[in-house]
């Protein structure tokens, strides 16, 4: 890939410029683990946290940056289950890749991977490092539409990649292909 200039940099993003178009860029990470966390009772494990940028909380999947922290060269899976036990207090016995893509491909570029993570246990309090104040979230697939909707109408902001989840996981219940 083409390299390309800072403008700006920042501990954790900067902007940067190729072929004259300005995008923001992590400068602390490689990648992006975005957890798809299933109980074995059809429940899908969410987090609430409040995001300064959009000054609101917001109901999300767990996910966490890939190479922040001693490793650089740090592989998404052992990110994935890093962030899904800070930020959920659950391991998972088995993950799988299910979509590597932009996050907002005009603005940025970043990359994440969605993990699906199943045989979920308890191992942890869950609610994040000292630098979060996560909410952590059991709500049964059936009913996952109308909590969101419900959440949405408290004022919370919802992450569309939820819908996403909720698409792949009705999908792979009907023995489906997810779609990619």
């Amino acid at each position: 890939m083409e390299k390309f200039q800072f403008h700006f940099r920042g501990r954790y993003l900067g902007i940067a410029e190729r072929e004259g178009w300005e995008f923001a860029s992590r400068t602390n990470a490689s990648n992006v683990a975005v957890l798809v966390p299933v109980t074995d009772e059809r429940e899908i494990i969410l987090v609430e946290q409040y995001r300064l940028p959009v000054q609101r909380r917001v109901i999300e999947l767990p996910a966490g940056l890939v190479g922040d922290h001693e490793d650089p060269n740090e592989p998404v899976l052992a990110a994935a289950q890093r962030e899904l036990l800070e930020e959920t207090g659950f391991t998972a016995e088995r993950m799988r890749e299910l979509l590597v893509c932009p996050s907002t491909a005009g603005m940025s570029d970043e990359i994440i991977t969605f993990m699906l993570a199943e045989g979920l246990v308890q191992s942890g309090p869950g609610g994040g490092d000292e630098s979060e104040d996560i909410t952590v979230h059991r709500v049964p697939l059936a009913d996952a539409c109308e909590w969101l909707g419900a959440r949405g109408e408290e004022g919370f902001y919802i992450d569309p990649k939820i819908y996403a989840a909720l698409l792949w996981l009705e999908r792979l219940d009907r023995g489906e292909i997810p779609c990619p």
